[in-house]
């Protein structure tokens, strides 16, 4: 590799990822810049298997990934996220043709092809929920027409790939994914995304206008209770890189805390606010909080990735119990740094408008709750 540029360390993404990060959250504007940089580093293949020239990184690496680089960017953070998910889980179905999967492997890891599944709709919300997704598939002589409209649609300026999910228009439906690659004709981005937290990750309206597809790019639609069956490796996957990308919020809130204590020496004190015992206790909870986080999520992805990983509920309950945890530690940053930390140009004011959104992400807290507790009480 001599003489070659090398791929920047996390902690160089990091710094470049926070230097451009209030512009775009002031702005609402998606960071390519980030994803050029994430793919010098090589890391939308992270999940891709070896044979296709990924690292088939686990759980563990994932997260810890995911959670170092939402420290800089959480928007960053949360698309590329979904990259590893979505990548990860599609490549490890057969259902799916193997030339498809072999090229989408090949894309991600040689291009950075991104991928993202865009599930919710306007009158549907979260299929979590359960209903059916008004998004149409109909027979067509090439093989599939897709209509239909999709919200939220985290990274939709940078995707490649948009895993679209869908029924058909038998009298019978049956659901599940359809692949549609960026730029087919009848696919159109609508930038509707100005939300309070994660401004800058894109999520618009995507909408599909009689998109022809192959058969291929639809190749497996089940009757909808099959898709209702828990499974617990999908659940871990989708939940704990949140749980430890909101994680990456909370700590880069910390850390400007500690600064501030440190750096602050009010008149009437005159020393810095960290020598004060309140802010010396408070910054313990704080601390708490986060190791609380780390080891929990750090836990469940290792045994993961051993196989013997967390339950569906289980996964739930964890992505609950960090994403509050978080909320806590930079709602606490803020109380203790004032107005300070309510003005525009402070990066407190960004992390709490960002952290909020935790509780956004499947499962939410009641789904996670009663879901745990029904199980508890022999009612599921």
């Amino acid at each position: 590799m001599d003489g070659l540029a090398q791929p920047a360390p996390l902690v160089d993404l990091v710094r470049a990822f926070a230097a451009g990060a209030a512009a775009h959250d002031r702005a609402g504007s998606f960071p390519h810049e980030n994803f050029a940089l994430l793919r010098e580093a090589g890391l939308p293949g992270l999940t891709v298997p070896r044979r296709w020239g990924g690292e088939e990184a686990g759980l563990a690496r994932c997260t810890a990934v995911i959670g170092t680089l939402a420290g800089g960017c959480p928007a960053t953070a949360l698309v590329l996220a979904m990259q590893l998910i979505q990548l990860r889980t599609l490549l490890a179905d057969p259902a799916w043709p193997e030339a498809l999967r072999a090229r989408l492997a090949r894309e991600a890891v040689e291009e950075g092809a991104l991928f993202n599944a865009l599930r919710v709709e306007p009158e549907l919300g979260t299929p979590a929920r359960g209903g059916l997704p008004a998004t149409i598939l109909r027979r067509s002589p090439e093989g599939w027409r897709l209509s239909g409209r999709k919200i939220y649609s985290t990274g939709a300026p940078a995707l490649r790939w948009m895993l679209v999910w869908a029924r058909t228009d038998e009298a019978s439906p049956r659901t599940g994914l359809a692949l549609v690659e960026a730029g087919t004709p009848g696919l159109r981005i609508e930038e509707s995304w100005n939300q309070a937290g994660l401004r800058a990750s894109g999520s618009h309206d995507v909408m599909f206008e009689e998109v022809a597809l192959p058969l291929a790019q639809a190749p497996d639609l089940r009757p909808p209770a099959d898709w209702a069956r828990p499974d617990a490796a999908v659940a871990a996957w989708n939940t704990l890189p949140i749980a430890a990308l909101y994680t990456g919020v909370a700590r880069a809130a910390r850390d400007w805390l500690v600064w501030f204590l440190r750096d602050r020496v009010p008149g009437s004190l005159g020393a810095p606010l960290a020598t004060l015992p309140r802010m010396q206790e408070a910054v313990g909870r704080i601390e708490a909080l986060l190791l609380a986080n780390d080891r929990i999520i750090a836990s469940a992805a290792a045994a993961q990735d051993a196989g013997e990983g967390p339950s569906a509920a289980e996964s739930g309950l964890i992505k609950t119990l960090a994403a509050e945890n978080a909320i806590q530690v930079v709602q606490e940053a803020v109380a203790l740094c004032g107005n300070h930390a309510l003005a525009r140009a402070n990066p407190l004011e960004r992390h709490l408008r960002d952290v909020l959104c935790a509780r956004i992400h499947t499962p939410q807290p009641d789904a996670a709750h009663t879901l745990a507790g029904r199980l508890a009480l022999g009612l599921a």
